[in-house]
C-alpha cells in the first residue's frame, strides 16, 4: 500500500508534534532542533558477541563492526530539553561548579547530561532540590564497561525523573579502570542505595559514601567483576534433554 501526499503530511506533522524525526540510515532518531557532532569511535568489534580469549564459538568471528558512542549535540535541544539544559546551567553556575556538565548528548530522542565525577553529588542535590528542576527520583543506576575508551573505560549511568515537571533525563560519569572511584548519591537519592551496590558488583564501581558497599547478588568471596568485558568467559556443563552443554571456554572454536 503506497502513502499518498495527505498521509505523507500528517506522518510529518506527527513526527513534529512528537519533537524528532526518524532517520531509517541510522535507525535513530534525532530530536527536533539538536545537532549531534561526528560519533566517538573508541574500537573495533569483532565476531558477533565481541568477546575474546575463548575462540570463536559462534561461527561469525569474521564480523568487524566499529564500537561507537554518539557525539556531543548542540543547541537549541527541543522542546523542554532546553529548559533542562538553561536550567541546570544557571543552578550549577550559581553553585560554583559551571564545568560540571562536560557535555550533552540528545540521542534516539532522549537526553544525557555527562557530569564530572567530582561533581555527581553535588549535580543531583541541584536536580532535586531545584525548583525549575525538581527531579525527585533516581530510578536506577547502572554501570558499562568500554575498554577502548581510554582514561573512561568505566561509565555510571543515572536515570532520574521529575514527576513534578513529567520529565526523564540520564546522567553519565565515567572513571578510568585504574582509580574506579565514583562519589555516591544515596545521601540525595536513597533509591540508588542497591543499584549502587550491584553495580559496584557486577562492574567494579566504587562508589564513595556509600552507607555499606558489599556485593547483593554475587558470594562476598567472587573474584573479578562479571559484567566487565574483560572478564573471562567460563561456566558449568549444563544437561539439556540428555544433551551436554559445554561451557562457552570449552565449546568448539572456529577461528
Amino acid at each position: 500500500m503506497t502513502e499518498g501526499p495527505d498521509s505523507a503530511k500528517d506522518k510529518t506533522q506527527l513526527e513534529q508534534r512528537e519533537g524528532g524525526t526518524q532517520d531509517p540510515s541510522l535507525d535513530a532518531v534525532v530530536a527536533a532542533g539538536a545537532v549531534a557532532d561526528s560519533r566517538e569511535v573508541i574500537g573495533e568489534r569483532h565476531g558477533m558477541f565481541g568477546t575474546s580469549g575463548t575462540g570463536d564459538t559462534s561461527g561469525y568471528g569474521g564480523l568487524r563492526r566499529p564500537v561507537e558512542l554518539p557525539g556531543a549535540s548542540t543547541p537549541p535541544f527541543g522542546g523542554w530539553m532546553d529548559e533542562v539544559a538553561g536550567a541546570l546551567a544557571t543552578a550549577t553556575r550559581a553553585g560554583g561548579i559551571e564545568a560540571a556538565v562536560e557535555k550533552v548528548v540528545v540521542h534516539r530522542g532522549e537526553i544525557t547530561f555527562f557530569i564530572r565525577r567530582e561533581d555527581i553529588a553535588a549535580v543531583a542535590k541541584l536536580l532535586r532540590d531545584d525548583e525549575h528542576l525538581r527531579f525527585e527520583l533516581c530510578s536506577g543506576v547502572s554501570g558499562v564497561h568500554y575498554p577502548g575508551d581510554a582514561g573512561r573505560e568505566l561509565h555510571a549511568v543515572y536515570h532520574l525523573l521529575s514527576m513534578t515537571h513529567n520529565r526523564r533525563i540520564r546522567l553519565e560519569v565515567t572513571a578510568p579502570d585504574a582509580d574506579p572511584h565514583i562519589p555516591s548519591v544515596v545521601p540525595t537519592y536513597p533509591t540508588a542505595d542497591w543499584h549502587e551496590r550491584e553495580t559496584f558488583d557486577f562492574f567494579g564501581i566504587i562508589f564513595d559514601g556509600h552507607p555499606a558497599l558489599t556485593r547483593i547478588e554475587m558470594p562476598d568471596d567472587w573474584p573479578g567483576h562479571p559484567q566487565r568485558k574483560d572478564y573471562p568467559l567460563g561456566g558449568i556443563p549444563v544437561e539439556y534433554k540428555g544433551g551436554t552443554i559445554p561451557p562457552p571456554d570449552q565449546r568448539r572454536s572456529y577461528s
